[in-house]
């Protein structure tokens, strides 16, 4: 099995402490988002985990329970999103010359195959345009070079919960033609860094650029790091039809991430999710929740994998 930790939220720049509490104790509860009586508990112990995939713009404070999760035995890699916006796109993103060298600072502590970069989203505006893109991409693959061996890109998708809060900014959404001819220019420029781009969730066809879709929940990286091989593994049938993520158990919690940034499908209600990160309890069972008593939880089933001994 494999945690996602979390397409949700961002667990490394908020609830470190929290989910290393999880840790710790073996197992977790996590509320069904549509169906809020339904509770899950998730087993965590490290001999019957794969791997934990942490997703995350800011790890700085997480960096030193890294140690204390390599010793409880936890294969896991990032998902770090690093873009090159600025408040008016990202209000609760540190300025991103101190991201960038918390990136490299994570990639010298675990290797730069464990560190995945992502560019997502693209969002094209009258100020964020093709030109602006190509130009701050070149300068971060450049200053990456190095510290990660692929980097994932997608271009925002226009959920109905963001257009009210995106509408002052007037982006503008590409079709086939631009976002081939803008991603391949990227492809170009990552090459010569030594760093293969993919797409996440799009439909579009960019092999002819030697772009492939991605999985950001990837088995076969996960098999590499952790030496097992898995069994039964499966497109995850939760995510789009262009995802190519293998299944996962997410134990995030959506409102609770306190970036800000207006693009974000995971949070509705932003003063919401600052409040949930300002009130949460280290070591509740469950991320900024409670159990009320009302609920039926139920024990995942675990799946077998196989060791690199077997």
């Amino acid at each position: 099995m494999i945690i996602s930790a979390s397409r949700r939220t961002d667990i490394p720049a908020f609830y470190g402490e929290w989910v290393v509490n999880r840790l710790r104790v073996g197992e977790v509860l996590v509320r069904n988002p549509m169906q809020s009586k339904q509770v899950s508990r998730i087993l965590l112990a490290p001999d019957i985990l794969d791997a934990i995939v942490f997703w995350t713009k800011n790890p700085e404070n997480f960096l030193p329970r890294l140690p204390e999760i390599d010793a409880l035995g936890y294969s896991y890699y990032f998902l770090f999103t690093l873009t090159p916006y600025d408040a008016t796109l990202e209000p609760g993103v540190p300025e991103k010359g101190k991201i960038l060298e918390v990136f490299r600072r994570l990639s010298r502590l675990i290797g730069p195959e464990r560190v995945v970069w992502r560019y997502d989203p693209v969002v094209l505006t009258d100020r964020f345009t093709p030109e602006w893109h190509k130009a701050a991409f070149s300068r971060l693959a450049v200053e990456l070079s190095g510290y990660t061996e692929r980097c994932i890109i997608s271009f925002l998708d226009d959920y109905r919960k963001i257009r009210s809060r995106m509408r002052d900014i007037r982006y503008v959404l590409p079709d086939t033609a631009a976002m081939g001819e803008l991603a391949g220019w990227f492809a170009d420029v990552a090459g010569k860094q030594g760093i293969a781009l993919l797409t996440c969730s799009h439909d579009i066809d960019l092999s002819c650029h030697g772009i492939m879709h991605s999985r950001c929940i990837d088995a076969d990286l996960v098999e590499r790091i952790s030496g097992r091989r898995m069994l039964r593994v499966k497109k995850d049938s939760s995510q789009r039809h262009a995802c190519g993520c293998v299944e996962s158990r997410d134990i995030g919690s959506y409102n609770t991430c306190g970036h800000g940034c207006l693009y974000c499908y995971a949070v509705s209600d932003h003063a919401k999710a600052f409040a949930a990160g300002q009130e949460y309890e280290p070591m509740s069972s469950l991320l900024c929740d409670e159990l009320r008593g009302d609920e039926t939880v139920t024990t995942v089933a675990v799946r077998k994998h196989i060791t690199s001994e077997d």
